[in-house]
């Protein structure tokens, strides 16, 4: 798929999927492609790990109650960051930002492979649910799980809501233009 197809197509899948497997080289690409993302100060400080295991994947697919693409999901992605980040710059850190930058690349390389996802970061952030899954995967203790990717091939069409038009949200030199 071709990349401003795949920016266009790409949207929060929340529907069932199929019984297909998630491709472990497809998986390799699209971590990579997180990896691949810039971080502040170069300090690359979010890290991924890859669950295809079957039985790890249906215990963090029964965490969830009602979301379809999690429940169905054939693989997913953790990112983990720092529980306690290191400030870098001016007394702030950018753990969020590497984070939110990698999820991008990597939902653009899953469009673009034919897989869809969504970006789950609320949810781990209630009823412990970023503990359990983070010590089910076995990330130490200085680390924390902000986001999680259930990956698998849609059910149906992966095409997102209708954006606003340019106009309505960009403008050059000034802002409503």
């Amino acid at each position: 798929m071709e990349f401003f197809e795949a920016v266009a197509n790409r949207h929060s899948y929340r529907g069932p999927f199929t019984d297909k497997e998630v491709d472990p080289d497809d998986l390799r690409k699209i971590v990579q492609a997180g990896i691949d993302a810039p971080s502040g100060m170069n300090k690359q400080t979010t890290s991924f790990v890859i669950v295809n295991d079957p039985d790890l994947v249906s215990q963090i697919a029964e965490m969830h109650e009602s979301n379809k693409a999690f429940r169905q999901a054939k693989a997913f992605i953790a990112c983990t960051i720092d529980a306690e980040p290191e400030k870098i710059y001016a007394g702030c850190h950018f753990q969020i930002e590497d984070c939110s930058a990698a999820v991008e690349n990597m939902l653009l390389a899953i469009a673009a492979t034919g897989y869809a996802s969504v970006w789950i970061d609320g949810w781990l952030r209630t009823d412990g649910h970023a503990e359990a899954i983070g010590k089910l995967i076995g990330a130490p203790g200085d680390k924390v799980v902000r986001i999680i990717l259930p990956i698998g091939v849609p059910k149906y069409d992966p095409r997102g809501p209708e954006k606003q038009p340019f106009d309505q949200r960009a403008w050059f030199n000034s802002y409503g233009g």
